[in-house]
């Protein structure tokens, strides 16, 4: 790596991707040098290699592990993907920046592709904890950073949430997370096979991590050692039961997955974090984190943010002026996203992962915490299916 110069290749060419890149050009005191881009549909890889300005396509990913001139293996692929690549990468002697989840349970090769029907949740978690394991092991022998890409640890309200928690020494007592959306655009997300899970996995593994991560700075203040013992959960399909014309404005297609979960997560200091995910948010997407301490009460909410609202009898010239995510229309009283990327963590979270490869420090989201945030899940997902709280 030449000194104060990171080089990227790029796994994927979606939504995640964009997010990334859009922080990576507001990067501060590091040079990011975007060497290579890969995806597999040449319909979306040139046109977003165009766009991002990289110097290279490939339809190999293996292409990118053998280019010595790159540091940094930055994967936004399809949950289904991560482990492969992630353990590819760190063989291969790259820094590893991933999308959450981390990964998940997809099925095995030779079962059928609704795996969300056909496998019990508690053989899905014995099987994601060997997965897990073998992926950590992978990072600790490596010597390379592993930076878990969870933007919630990243958004600057969070950010002072922890940074006053921390000062005060407080003891958070209950924690109360969401994010829900009207559903998903991906063609696939209604998938077990290609996601792990449905919204509980899918937007809930943010304020999850964001809670998870919450407690370690309490723990880390206090001095103390602090874990979450146990989880308690329900999910189900509630769209499933609409006509066509009711689902008409709610975008969620469950094939094999859950359009809604509620999980409950009791940690070893009597503390309780609540989280709650669905797809039948219209209006946007909303995204909160509200802590309830023993001296204070925080909330941090990263969208609806009433920064700024607005209101139009008609949408007159807003075709290309874009208000907020999942919004299908401009019309009436919205609130719009003002700095979204920023408030949502995306440039800090970058900025974060760059230095850490330049200057050689650890990321503030590694994979410890991705590491308990998908296993946390998974315990939520087999406590749904056999109504009982299970221990972790």
């Amino acid at each position: 790596m030449k000194k104060g110069v990171v080089c990227i290749g790029m796994a994927g060419a979606g939504r995640a991707t964009q997010l990334h890149m859009h922080a990576y050009v507001r990067v501060s005191h590091v040079t990011v040098r975007f060497k290579t881009i890969f995806a597999r549909r040449k319909e979306q890889l040139e046109p977003a290699a165009a766009l991002y300005g990289f110097e290279k396509i490939t339809y190999d990913f293996q292409e990118m592990l053998d280019d010595d001139e790159i540091d940094v293996i930055d994967i936004c692929t399809p949950p289904y993907l991560h482990e492969d690549e992630i353990i590819r990468a760190l063989r291969a002697g790259k820094h590893v920046i991933c999308e959450k989840p981390l990964t998940g349970y997809f099925g095995e090769a030779d079962t059928d592709e609704l795996v969300g029907n056909t496998t019990s949740r508690a053989d899905m978690y014995a099987s994601l904890l060997k997965t897990l394991d073998k992926i950590r092991h992978e990072v600790e022998v490596s010597g390379k950073k592993f930076m878990y890409a969870e933007n919630f640890v990243y958004a600057p309200a969070v950010v002072k949430a922890a940074e006053i928690v921390a000062a005060r020494k407080s003891r958070i007592l209950y924690i109360r997370g969401e994010e829900s959306l009207k559903g998903s655009s991906s063609p696939v997300a209604g998938y077990w096979s290609k996601n792990g899970g449905g919204t509980l996995m899918r937007t809930g593994s943010h304020p999850m991590s964001a809670a998870l991560w919450l407690k370690m700075q309490e723990a880390k203040a206090r001095g103390v050692e602090i874990k979450p013992v146990s989880v308690t959960a329900e999910v189900g399909n509630f769209t499933k039961g609409l006509t066509a014309e009711e689902h008409k404005h709610i975008m969620a297609d469950p094939v094999d997955v859950e359009d809604n979960g509620t999980a409950i997560v009791n940690f070893s200091d009597d503390s309780k974090a609540l989280i709650i995910a669905n797809d039948a948010c219209l209006g946007g997407s909303m995204n909160y984190v509200e802590l309830y301490c023993n001296d204070s009460h925080i909330n941090c909410k990263l969208t609806m943010n009433d920064a700024m609202t607005t209101y139009l009898p008609d949408e007159k010239g807003m075709e290309d002026v874009y208000l907020s995510e999942m919004l299908p229309i401009k019309t009436g009283w919205n609130f719009p996203f003002m700095s979204d990327e920023n408030l949502r963590g995306y440039y800090d979270e970058i900025q974060d992962f760059c230095e850490a490869v330049c200057f050689d420090r650890e990321p503030r989201a590694g994979i410890e915490l991705a590491y308990e945030t998908v296993r946390v899940l998974y315990a939520a997902y087999r406590s749904s299916e056999e109504g009982k709280r299970i221990m972790l």
